[in-house]
């Protein structure tokens, strides 16, 4: 036999508690103590793992809930559970543990959708709040706000509670700029702008549970300044004196919007306080050769009193919240970049006349810094949420079931993955943050990034449209930066229209239901005599949805490939069809037949299912055109239409082609290409290399073009792939409005 007894002197540390290992019992064992008002670190793993509650007490914190244990307490974890053991007694919490692992077990817990984390808990969901000084282009909606609302569809279809919430980051130093160039005051600014933003979001069918405008909020203001003291009461910021960029003119303090230089960190061109490329922060002062935006004056190095947080002081709080929930490994490593460099002193106030002042005194003519602000408002926007649904959440109670979800972009990863889980820890010590991160890049426009300033974007109002917008969704899933930049082009755009959802998806359903209509007078048949070809096909189609399943659940979340997967079902039907039809209308093989058409509307009705998150409207008129109803929930396995249901899929109309209008510049870039290079043919479709175009040929075209319409269009962008046709609707895109 093997007897193991508890002593304290083979204990070390492990987990954030004490651990000793048991050899020899075939599989893990060991004994654990957890002192008095300890916890263990959050963890996860493959193996099964049970735990024996021999002495004291406490609780078991399992992926977000709390369970009372006591000695005679056996509890056991499925693979990937999050687990924590907490001591809230007055003597030790003393457990044996047994740990193994189970390969099939292991395999089915992480095929599950949620892994149990989202289970019967309030799922809060935020995209980032957009800054109110001008509307939203393709690059923002193609990131936080599509991914937040596409994760909250699935998350209500497969039965979890979810709600999507943002708002309109009023006090952003940005909307003073904007203010200034527009003639407005800040508070009109943000107000107009917040407006649109709205109404934008809308025309993506993008629903919002809770929209703060932090400016018009009642209750806003008063709360937050509750929250900054309680940062203060707990001595985790202070007033202090730090370096910090002045005007080398006026001595007026610089920040953000304010200043510009070379990171400091990664050398790349940054604004001040962050770095777009590295995502590493700045504190302005530290910017290499930095530029004022409104003087032609040096700045110079000074120093300001603010509160100050001394984040380097809080890795270990940082790596323990980066262990519980969903953390992509490109935050995690910015997190070791950021405390590898020491001393990182942040300022959490500036000197300021727009946003919230603290209700302290110890430093004046200042307000709370807008992205530690940020951190409160996603609590208020819960409590918002909470008080039209009467659950009585709390902005100052955050609850340990809450599960909170965040998009935003790589820009704002410091702020969102390491800033706020310290602030959170300091204003509520007893809450532990449960929370998932999900990250885009940039998304680029003809190869550049989107830019309101060189009038380089396109916007969501001149795009989207109730004919239009799941076209849209759906490219924007497809061509989503997630782990890496990619590119929108309005010709690829349209082109994936024509080509993939007309010719493709839409032609395939329009056929079929051509079919049925001369075959079956337009009814759904019931399926027949099954061949191996047709149960192959059925397993294909539960093969996608598995796939598609997993790319729209929160651990693997990718709209790319959830767009992949809905693209593969129609490849998949496509292909069958195509095999099928050397006998559809043999009357031999007429049970077989009917079991084909039975699988195509199958195929159809799970493309219907698995494109509702993504494309709604689609979905909503595809599940109609096979018969059915809305698509209410999930599903779980492939399953028939309906035999005898009414199939109206021969005439509808799913997707417009997108329209064909002439760039209103294609005219004088034509005559001026032709003056230039006299090619001896028509220009419109072909580049200017193929033109014959030489680089001095396309820097007079630049100077042209510039004098033509006030647009500068780069040497390179002038010689690479695009088309006479596409650089005229580049210059209409860019043109300076008359």
């Amino acid at each position: 036999m093997i007897l193991s007894t508890y002593d304290v002197s083979e204990l070390s540390d492990a987990f954030g508690i004490d651990m000793s290992s048991i050899d020899g019992l075939g599989v893990g064992a060991g004994w654990g103590r957890v002192r008095p008002g300890v916890s263990s670190d959050p963890h996860q793993h493959d193996e099964t793992e049970t735990f024996v509650i021999v002495a004291g007490t406490g609780e078991l914190i399992v992926d977000g809930r709390r369970h009372r244990v006591q000695p005679g307490s056996v509890a056991q974890f499925e693979p990937f559970e999050t687990h924590v053991i907490e001591n809230d007694g007055e003597t030790d919490l003393i457990f044996a543990t047994l740990y193994w692992r189970d390969a099939e077990r292991a395999g089915e817990r992480a095929g599950t959708v949620e892994r149990g984390r989202l289970r019967d808990r309030p799922v809060f969901v935020f995209s980032t709040p957009p800054t109110p000084n001008g509307d939203l282009h393709l690059g923002h909606l193609s990131g936080p706000y599509l991914g937040a609302d596409v994760y909250v569809r699935f998350q209500r279809l497969v039965g979890n509670e979810a709600w999507h919430l943002t708002g309109s980051d009023d006090y952003q130093s940005y909307v003073v700029e904007c203010a200034r160039r527009e003639g407005r005051t800040p508070a009109e600014t943000a107000a107009h702008y917040s407006a649109e933003i709205a109404r934008t979001l809308e025309l993506l069918d993008v629903p919002l549970d809770q929209y703060t405008v932090t400016d018009a909020d009642p209750t806003y203001r008063e709360q937050l300044q509750a929250f900054f003291s309680r940062l203060a009461d707990s001595g985790g910021i202070a007033p202090g004196e730090a370096p910090a960029l002045l005007d080398g003119e006026t001595g007026r303090y610089l920040y953000e919007v304010d200043v510009s230089g070379g990171c400091p960190h990664c050398g790349s061109g940054a604004g001040g306080n962050i770095c777009e490329e590295c995502g590493e922060p700045n504190f302005c002062h530290d910017l290499v050769d930095p530029v004022t935006r409104h003087s032609a004056v040096p700045p110079v190095v000074g120093t300001q009193s603010r509160y100050l947080l001394p984040l380097h002081e809080h890795a270990g709080t940082v790596a323990e919240h980066h262990h519980l929930g969903r953390v992509p490994a490109r935050l995690r490593e910015l997190a070791e970049r950021l405390f590898a460099r020491g001393r990182v002193d942040v300022p959490v106030s500036h000197p300021s006349a727009w946003g919230v002042p603290p209700a302290e005194t110890d430093v004046t003519d200042q307000v709370i810094w807008v992205w530690p602000e940020m951190s409160y408002g996603f609590l208020h926007g819960i409590a918002e949420l909470g008080d039209r649904l009467g659950t009585g959440w709390q902005a100052h109670e955050p609850r340990p079931d809450w599960k909170i979800v965040h998009f935003f972009g790589y820009d704002n990863s410091f702020y969102h993955a390491i800033l706020y889980p310290v602030l959170y820890k300091l204003a509520y010590p007893g809450w532990t943050p449960d929370i998932d991160y999900h990250v885009n890049e940039f998304l680029l426009l003809d190869g550049a990034k989107f830019s309101t300033s060189r009038r380089h974007a396109i916007w969501g109002k001149e795009i989207l449209g109730p004919d239009t917008v799941d076209a849209v969704r759906y490219y924007l899933s497809r061509i989503r930066s997630e782990g890496r930049r990619t590119n929108f082009e309005l010709s690829a755009y349209e082109a994936a229209v024509r080509d993939t959802l007309i010719g493709g998806w839409q032609h395939w359903l329009n056929d079929l239901g051509r079919r049925i209509t001369e075959t079956y007078g337009g009814v759904a048949p019931d399926a027949g005599n099954w061949t191996p070809e047709h149960t192959a096909f059925l397993a294909r189609l539960a093969a996608r949805l598995t796939a598609v399943t997993g790319a729209l659940g929160p651990d693997g979340f990718s709209l790319n490939q959830a767009s992949a997967e809905l693209d593969g079902i129609v490849s998949d039907v496509r292909r069958f069809v195509a095999q099928e039809a050397r006998v559809a209308q043999s009357a031999g093989w007429r049970d077989e037949a009917r079991t084909a058409i039975a699988l195509e509307l199958a195929a159809a009705k799970l493309l219907a299912a698995c494109a509702t998150p993504v494309m709604p409207r689609f979905a909503a008129s595809l599940a109609e055109a096979l018969g059915g109803k809305s698509i209410e929930a999930w599903p779980t396995t492939v399953a028939l239409v309906e035999p005898g249901s009414t199939i109206s899929l021969a005439d509808r109309v799913f997707f417009l082609a997108p329209a064909t209008t002439e760039p209103a510049q294609l005219g004088w870039l034509s005559e001026t290409v032709t003056a230039l290079l006299n090619p001896g043919k028509e220009v419109a479709g072909h580049t200017l290399t193929e033109l014959g175009a030489t680089s001095l040929h396309a820097v007079t075209l630049q100077y042209q073009i510039l004098e033509h319409c006030g647009v500068e269009i780069s040497i390179d962008e002038l010689l690479g792939a695009a088309t006479v046709t596409e650089l005229a609707a580049l210059m209409d895109r860019q043109a300076v409005p008359a």
